[in-house]
C-alpha cells in the first residue's frame, strides 16, 4: 500500500502542528476529478480512443488517495492510548497535491543533507521551443540525450570562466525535470542546480579544492544559449527528428514512431500550445483573464537570461555556501507539486479557473477551462513510468569516483577504508539513515505525527488495515460515534456498570 497521507493543523503556536487526517474528498480538485473523469473516459471511448494504462491508473489511484475506505494505519499513543486512523496515499507522480508535497519534502531534505556540498550553488533553467517540448514528452530517451548535451555545454562554460581546460576540473549538477507550467500547461524544462564553480584536481587530494566563478553576463548567457541550441539541433538532425530550413533554423520533422491516432499525443500537443483539447471549442486558445500589465516594473533577472531560437536560459538565482536554509527552499521550489489547490476555483457557470503564480507580461492572471478540458490538462501532466525526473551529473553522479569526496553523506564508488575512529567523527547528517516520512513532515511542514497531540506521549503504529471486509467493519462501527480526524478512535471513558439491586460493592 501507499504511504500515509497528511495534512497540518496550526493550533499550537509554541510546538509542532498536530496531525490531522487529509480529507481529499473535500478539496475542489478531488471533486472535479471524481465527477468528470468517468465522463472524460466515456467521451474518448465513444470515439474509439483509449488512454495508456499508466494514465488510467494515475487517476484511479488518486481517487483512493487519503480515503479510509481503501486502507489505513492504526496509530496509538503509548501513554494515554489515544488512537487515530492514518489513510494511505497513492504515491503517484502526476498531479496529486498531497503526494507531491511529501515528495517535495523528501527530495529537498535528501539533496541538502546528503548530496549538495557546502559550496555556492546556482540554478540554471533551460526552456525549449514548443516542438521540442512535445518531442521530449513523447520520447524520453531523446530528452535524456539532450540533457547530457546541455550539462556538458554549461560545465565547459564554467571551466573556461574559471580559467581551466575542461579535463583538469570537475563540475556537478542535479537536474529536476519539471513537466508543468504556471497555467497547467505541459512545459518540459530543466531546473539544474549547478555548483557555482569548479573542483580542481580532486584525484590528488583527500579533499577537493573549490574555485568559485563569477556570475555570467547577459552576453555570455546569450552565447551559451546559442551554443546549446546549435548542438541540440545538430544532434536531432542527425537522428532524423529535425530538419534544417533555408533560414538556418530547425523545423520538426517527426516526433515519435507511435501512431498518429494516439489520444495521449493529441492531448499533449494541445496542452503545450495552450489550446482546448476536447469539446465544441477544440483547437481554440484557452480562455484567459487579463489586466493591464504593469509597465513600470522591471524584471530583476532581465540581465540573467539568454534567449535564442526559442531556447531560454536563466541563471539569476544563486545561494552562498552558508545559506543552507535558502538552498533548501530553492530545492523545495523546483520539486513542488504540479497543481496548487489554493489557486483553483470555480466560476459561476461551472468552469474551472486557475490563477497564475505570477501575472504574465501581457497582464494575464487566470486561465479558464471547461471541466473536461481541465481533465485533459491533468492527463498531459502524468509522466511515463520508469522515467526518472531527477538526474545527477558530474561529481554528484552515483558512479562518480569523486562523489565521496565532495558530498556531505560521503557515499560513492570511491574505495576508501573508514575506520571506527573516522565514523565517530562523522556528523549526524553523514552517519544517519534516511529520514522516515514522519521526520520529513516535522522538518518541512512542522507536523509532528510521532508525538501525541493530547498528552505529548510517543505514538506508534499498531496495525495496518488492508482487508476490505475489516475496513468496512471498522468504519461501520465508527459511524455514528462522532468520530472525526480531530478526535480519537476509542470512545470516551465511562463509569463501570451499576451493581444489581440488593448488592453492594
Amino acid at each position: 500500500m501507499g504511504s500515509p497521507s497528511h495534512q497540518l493543523r496550526q493550533e499550537r503556536p509554541n510546538s509542532a502542528a498536530a496531525y490531522v487526517r487529509h480529507r481529499p474528498e473535500k478539496t475542489l480538485l478531488y471533486q472535479i476529478v471524481q465527477e468528470y473523469w468517468p465522463e472524460f473516459q466515456a467521451q474518448l471511448t465513444s470515439h474509439g480512443k483509449y488512454l495508456p494504462a499508466y494514465v488510467t491508473k494515475e487517476f484511479d489511484e488518486y481517487l483512493k488517495c487519503g480515503r479510509l475506505e481503501y486502507g489505513f494505519l492504526r496509530i496509538r499513543c503509548e501513554s494515554c492510548h489515544d488512537e487515530k486512523l492514518v489513510a494511505f496515499s497513492c504515491k503517484r507522480r502526476g498531479f496529486c497535491p498531497s503526494c507531491g508535497a511529501r515528495r517535495m519534502a523528501d527530495s529537498a531534505a535528501l539533496l541538502v543533507d546528503e548530496i549538495l556540498p557546502h559550496q555556492p550553488m546556482r540554478q540554471w533553467v533551460l526552456s525549449a521551443p514548443f516542438p521540442l517540448r512535445f518531442l521530449f514528452a513523447s520520447n524520453p530517451q531523446v530528452m535524456t540525450r539532450v540533457l547530457g548535451i546541455v550539462y556538458r555545454a554549461i560545465s565547459t562554460h564554467l571551466a573556461h570562466k574559471a580559467g581551466f581546460a575542461k579535463p583538469f576540473v570537475q563540475t556537478g549538477a542535479v537536474t529536476l525535470i519539471q513537466r508543468f507550467g504556471s497555467a497547467l500547461n505541459l512545459n518540459i524544462h530543466f531546473h539544474m542546480l549547478f555548483l557555482d564553480g569548479v573542483y580542481i584536481d580532486p584525484r590528488h587530494a583527500n579533499h577537493a579544492r573549490f574555485h568559485r566563478v563569477k556570475a555570467s553576463t547577459c552576453e555570455e548567457l546569450t552565447k551559451l544559449t546559442h551554443t546549446i541550441a546549435h548542438r541540440v539541433g545538430r544532434y536531432l538532425e542527425r537522428q532524423g527528428l529535425l530538419e534544417r530550413d533555408t533560414g538556418d533554423s530547425y523545423l520538426t520533422a517527426q516526433a515519435v514512431d507511435a501512431p498518429d491516432d494516439d489520444p495521449s499525443h493529441h492531448l499533449l500537443g494541445h496542452s503545450i500550445t495552450y489550446r482546448i483539447a476536447i469539446g465544441p471549442q477544440q483547437g481554440r486558445k484557452v480562455f484567459t483573464l487579463q489586466t493591464l500589465p504593469d509597465v513600470g516594473s522591471d524584471n530583476p533577472f532581465s540581465n540573467s537570461v539568454g534567449k535564442t531560437a526559442g531556447f531560454s536560459l536563466h541563471a539569476g538565482v544563486a545561494t552562498k555556501a552558508n545559506e543552507r536554509a535558502k538552498l533548501e527552499r530553492l530545492c523545495r521550489y523546483i520539486t513542488r507539486p504540479a497543481v496548487s489547490t489554493k489557486r483553483l476555483s470555480l466560476t459561476r457557470n461551472g468552469q474551472v479557473r486557475y490563477e497564475l503564480k505570477t501575472p504574465w507580461h501581457n497582464g494575464t492572471t487566470h486561465v479558464i477551462f471547461e471541466p473536461l478540458d481541465f481533465i485533459s490538462r491533468l492527463v498531459a501532466l502524468v509522466p511515463r513510468p520508469r522515467v526518472n525526473l531527477t538526474r545527477f551529473h558530474g561529481v554528484f553522479a552515483p558512479n562518480s569516483k569523486y562523489r565521496a569526496l565532495v558530498t556531505p553523506a560521503k557515499r560513492g564508488k570511491r574505495k576508501k577504508a573508514i575506520t571506527a575512529e573516522t565514523r565517530q567523527n562523522q556528523t549526524p547528517v553523514e552517519h544517519r539513515a534516511s529520514m522516515t516520512w514522519a521526520q520529513r513532515l516535522k522538518r518541512v511542514f512542522d507536523i509532528d505525527v510521532e508525538t501525541c497531540s493530547e498528552c505529548g506521549g510517543d505514538v506508534r503504529i499498531i496495525a495496518s488495515i488492508e482487508d476490505p471486509m475489516v475496513i468496512r467493519k471498522i468504519l461501520t462501527h465508527l459511524d455514528g460515534k462522532a468520530f472525526s480526524a480531530t478526535t480519537g478512535l476509542l470512545p470516551d471513558c465511562r463509569a463501570p456498570p451499576s451493581p444489581p439491586m440488593g448488592l453492594s460493592v
